[in-house]
């Protein structure tokens, strides 16, 4: 049977019953089958609570400006599922894609695998024939139980630790930390990229003997400026402001220093300083209005997203359209009060989805809407000229904003 892209996308979610499964095992027999565990190019692994998209993106742009041809997976996608595979910079094409979920659905037999897992499978099914120089692949929850720690990374980032998916994880730092760490290999990095590391994640590497690089330690990226570790020296160089931060900068740089895949450090700042990524404080201009969309949803994301976000033009206003899935922190959102004049806040569909009510008890005054476009549209009716607008809280969120504010919008990571 020939499936569409999309025909593959409902035959998969229709594979198993729950959208999360903790486990490798009924994974590696099918991944075996498709002798996708010994990838021949180095791979890179990024888990983290925050900060993973951005790194890989750092990481993708930078080898490339290298010279490196890219093979490059994360998770979500925002308007197409080809935004999770990419090949040197450019989406899979629908072609490629369903002959690998073919592939994968023809291997697997009877065994079940979530829609993650199978759609993991998939593209590591699309680098072993496209056969790039180097493999960035996203943790999509944890680390030592994700479908990506299948591979043997060269080098593992953790980029943060923060309370998430507490539910899987576990309900302190230390816990999670162990979980993401769990990408670790022996005598193989690990690369932490916050400077507040739980101290097992230390403990975790001397046992198994895993070389560690911390952050303010062995790599920095502060008062524009970064600096890493290159064999036997430090190196440096300094640079204007880092849309996706100059903590993910440096440690995808550090990373690369490691793997022998980084630019000349000429090439750095022209990289970084212009780099933009969809959902990540993205920047859209309607009118005499901006829109700023971030898909951050928790506290420390959320709190980043605020910080790094332009002021109002004078005498303007901030108007926040938010919705979140029902199990993300309300709390988040109070340092948002004091800025924000007007919320427009939204539900969402799905399981897991959130209703507006439940943010307006943290929030204050706020109008409800049904669904993220109707927040939008209102949103766009009530802005003035020199406003500000927010839209945020899920990738699920952005999502539905971007048809309505960009419907032309292509998600690629270089852009402005």
């Amino acid at each position: 049977m020939n499936r569409s892209l999309a025909d593959w996308q409902a035959h998969i979610e229709s594979l198993h019953p729950r959208e999360i499964e903790m486990g490798l095992d009924r994974l590696a027999v099918v991944a075996a089958r498709l002798q996708l565990l010994k990838p021949a190019m180095p791979v890179i692994t990024v888990a983290g609570t925050n900060g993973k998209g951005s790194t890989v993106a750092l990481l993708d742009a930078l080898a490339r400006a290298a010279g490196h041809r890219t093979g490059v997976y994360t998770s979500p996608h925002i308007l197409r599922f080809n935004e999770r595979v990419r090949i040197d910079g450019r989406e899979a094409d629908d072609a490629s894609l369903c002959q690998a979920f073919e592939a994968v659905d023809a291997a697997r037999g009877e065994v079940p695998l979530t829609y993650f897992e199978f759609t993991t499978l998939a593209a590591l099914w699309v680098f072993r024939h496209q056969a790039p120089d180097l493999l960035i692949l996203e943790v999509g929850l944890g680390g030592r139980l994700d479908a990506v720690n299948l591979l043997d990374a060269d080098v593992a980032i953790i980029t943060s630790v923060g309370l998430d998916h507490t539910d899987w994880l576990g309900d302190t730092r230390d816990l999670i930390a162990a979980e993401k760490a769990g990408i670790r290999r022996t005598g193989r990095p690990l690369l932490y990229g916050e400077r507040d590391m739980p101290e097992v994640v230390a403990r975790l590497a001397e046992a198994d003997q895993v070389p560690l690089f911390r952050a303010g330690e062995a790599f920095a990226g502060e008062a524009g400026q970064i600096r890493w570790r290159q064999g036997d020296d430090t190196l440096s160089v300094s640079l204007g402001p880092v849309w996706l931060g100059e903590d993910n900068l440096a440690t995808a740089v550090q990373a690369l220093a490691l793997t022998g895949h980084l630019p000349p450090t000429a090439s750095i700042a022209a990289v970084a300083t212009v780099l933009r990524l969809p959902g990540r404080c993205q920047h859209l201009r309607h009118g005499d209005v901006d829109w700023y969309l971030d898909v951050g949803h928790n506290r420390e994301a959320l709190a980043r997203f605020l910080a790094r976000v332009p002021a109002a033009a004078r005498g303007g206003r901030t108007l926040a359209v938010c919705a979140m899935l029902a199990d993300k922190p309300v709390e988040a959102l109070e340092p948002f009060r004091p800025q924000v004049d007007e919320w427009l806040l939204a539900d969402l569909d799905g399981p897991r989805g959130g209703p507006a009510r439940r943010l307006a008890a943290s929030v204050g005054p706020a109008q409800c809407f049904t669904s993220v476009r109707a927040a939008v549209e209102a949103a766009r009716q009530a802005a003035r000229p020199g406003d500000r607008v927010l839209v945020f809280g899920s990738f699920y969120t952005v999502a539905e904003a971007v048809p309505v504010l960009a419907p032309d919008t292509a998600c690629a990571s270089e852009a402005d």
